[in-house]
């Protein structure tokens, strides 16, 4: 027994010695904090400095002494009235990359050597003037605009940086507070703030970067548009001739009866005879000025298949309405298709044309991040032209689906909002 015990824990034992010996061996150095020379020395200074500044920031290259000795070049400077940086390059570089300023002016920038001992050489100082930082950019560009239950946020990031878009209005005790905290790095912006009454309000707008530097605020007082959402229990199919078949027992009125899951609307598959791009008709009951919408499809399904980007989602799609009695009509497609707000010879307004956002991880079919994932299953939401007339009677005209198959589509669940005064 003893002999069989020796046998079974050696081989454990000299498994954990090797494990610990790997991990020791494989410890991550920076190169930058571990002493790894005794010459106590301080080294040269850098030589023959030279700026080239750029938004927010500039490249400073210099010549290093000879001295096999240096490890690093340091930069420290402010930023800002409170904040301090600190970058490092290494040994084989000419170059220091500083960033983060909060303007475009003057600001001092400290170089050093650094030895392998941490030993630091003399100062040398040098001035750079950043040119304007990517989130000032943003300043007079920015546009609040009324919108339905709200207010309507445009502008333009041009260097498409990372950028905090901060919304804050006052509230009961007329105090501000953030309202909204958009963060993108998209070179156009457009976003809207909603809940609120048909009631003038001053809301503000300021932009933040990634260091903490904060523009000033544009503010504007706006009175938002009244919208409600459109009551979905009169709601109903309006069937006509050049409709899609229904496929799968999934009908037309599973799209308003607020479940987002399936099962929800489904054409046949494929349609027979094909019929494309393919059409679905109903009736909201009542007449609306419509603000917007939210499109959800199909998600996670209970045959366990993730659906999120793929086979029937509508990728591209138009929305038709009027307020009259509906005329059957094939729709028009490509070039023959009417502007926004204009009329098919039939009568029937195009309300606009919509497309499905990419997944923003970018990851390929069947791959998902849990941003992805969230961002589906919150819906797709749209506004519509402030221009259009109330409507009544609906259209949807799938264009295109994910799978890009073109012979089928299917939809969860639909969502209007607008004035049904």
């Amino acid at each position: 027994m003893n002999k069989l015990l020796q046998t079974t824990h050696r081989p454990l034992f000299t498994l954990a010695a090797l494990v610990i010996l790997f991990l020791a061996a494989c410890k991550k150095k920076d190169g930058y904090n571990d002493i790894v020379s005794d010459d106590l020395s301080k080294p040269g200074i850098v030589t023959d400095v030279k700026v080239s500044n750029f938004s927010g920031g500039a490249y400073i290259t210099y010549k290093l002494p000879v001295s096999s000795n240096i490890l690093y070049v340091q930069a420290e400077y402010n930023i800002n009235d409170n904040t301090k940086r600190q970058t490092k390059s290494s040994y084989y570089s000419d170059t220091i990359k500083v960033s983060g300023f909060a303007l475009s002016k003057d600001y001092k920038v400290t170089l050093h050597t650094v030895s392998r001992a941490s030993v630091q050489s003399d100062s040398v100082v040098v001035t750079v003037h950043p040119e304007t930082p990517p989130y000032l950019k943003l300043v007079p560009t920015v546009k609040i605009n009324r919108d339905f239950g709200g207010v309507n946020i445009v502008c333009k990031n041009p260097d498409k940086a990372s950028i905090g878009v901060i919304v804050i209005t006052t509230d009961s005790y007329d105090k501000q507070q953030i309202v909204q905290q958009t963060y993108t790095d998209l070179d156009s912006i457009n976003f809207s703030v909603r809940g609120y009454d048909t009631l003038a309000r001053r809301f503000g707008v300021y932009f933040t970067d990634q260091w903490g530097n904060i523009s000033d605020t544009t503010f504007a007082t706006i009175t938002p548009i009244y919208e409600t959402l459109v009551p979905k229990s009169k709601f109903n199919a309006y069937v006509l001739p050049s409709d899609a078949p229904t496929g799968f027992g999934w009908t037309i009125n599973n799209l308003w009866n607020n479940n987002i899951k399936t099962p929800g609307y489904h054409t046949t598959q494929p349609i027979t005879p094909l019929v494309w791009p393919a059409v679905i008709t109903f009736d909201m009951g009542q007449s609306a000025k419509l603000s917007r919408y939210t499109i959800w499809n199909r998600g996670l399904d209970y045959d366990g298949v993730y659906y999120q980007w793929t086979a029937g989602a509508p990728k591209t799609w138009v929305i038709w309405g009027r307020n009259d009695t509906p005329v059957n009509e094939v729709m028009p497609t490509g070039v023959s298709m009417p502007a926004v707000g204009e009329k098919t010879p039939n009568g029937w307004i195009n309300l606009g044309s919509f497309v499905c956002p990419d997944k923003p991880s970018g990851l390929g079919a069947g791959q998902y991040t849990a941003s992805d994932l969230a961002l589906w299953d919150a819906g797709f939401s749209f506004n519509f032209n402030l221009s259009l007339p109330k409507v009544r009677y609906l259209r949807f005209q799938c264009l295109s689906n994910w799978s890009e198959t073109n012979n089928y589509f299917n939809i969860t669940e639909l969502s209007f909002w607008g004035d049904v005064r």
